[in-house]
């Protein structure tokens, strides 16, 4: 079995961390510990030759007043599995995870999340959007656990598809556990084509129906490099983006 990575983050100063970015690994076995008041953001780049595969566990806890943003961009690999446990374990932890996932000829891309709020008055939210292409096949296993004294919860997840020719396949199980009454949860999903209305009002302007199609899915994708709060880190990793659309 492989060695876990553990990554401690306690209170002060905000702290960063770059998985996959100049040889720093995005395989393995990872744990993350946020101690009270602690703030952390993660990036994760998945961006392996066409015929590597890579699998990724990440155990994560968070302590009263906690904040996460973690950020997974999976551009490349024949075949990656990230498995993501977050506990919300202290009152006032906040989460927030995106995603971004761009598989093409026969390449397969997975997310399987539970978030677990186990204590009240805490917030979570879940955004992750895939666009597939040629034989592409995607899935995203997502569950939010709400337990019985978790009051006051606040957690949402979305996850939403393009598909960019016919044999590609995403597949989406987004669900929600809860077991207290006074939250406010949400969850949903698509699974779409581009919007042929928009392409012909671009192609009007002159636009090629190339150029159209990489716009409207930069359009899509926007909301998750967004959430890249580096400029500089999101230029390079929307650079990166469109070598792939």
């Amino acid at each position: 079995m492989a060695e876990v990575i553990r990554y401690d983050f306690g209170a002060g100063a905000p702290q960063t961390v770059l998985q996959g970015f100049e040889k720093t690994p995005a395989a393995g076995r990872f744990a993350l510990t946020l101690a009270p008041g602690a703030a952390a953001t993660v990036y994760v780049l998945q961006d392996e030759p066409s015929v590597a595969r890579l699998d990724a566990e990440y155990e994560v806890t968070l302590a009263e007043g906690a904040s996460l943003q973690m950020i997974f961009v999976a551009l490349s690999g024949a075949q990656i599995s990230n498995r993501v446990r977050i506990a919300l374990q202290g009152p006032h932890a906040e989460c927030r995870l995106g995603g971004l996932y761009l598989p093409s000829g026969d390449q397969q891309m997975s997310f399987n999340v539970r978030l677990s709020h186990d204590v009240p008055e805490c917030y979570s939210s879940q955004l992750f959007k895939g666009i597939l292409r040629d034989r592409a096949q995607s899935r995203f296993d997502g569950l939010i656990y709400v337990a019985p004294d978790a009051q006051k919860t606040e957690a949402y997840q979305a996850n939403h598809n393009l598909l960019l020719s016919t044999e590609a396949r995403a597949e989406a199980r987004p669900q929600l556990e809860i077991y207290a009454d006074d939250v406010k949860c949400s969850h949903g999903a698509t699974v779409g084509r581009l919007n042929e209305d928009e392409l012909f009002y671009l192609r009007s302007r002159g636009i090629t129906a190339e150029e159209a199609a990489r716009l409207q899915q930069m359009a899509f994708v926007g909301e998750v490099l967004e959430m890249v709060s580096d400029s500089a880190l999101r230029d390079s990793l929307t650079a990166r983006v469109l070598t792939r659309l």
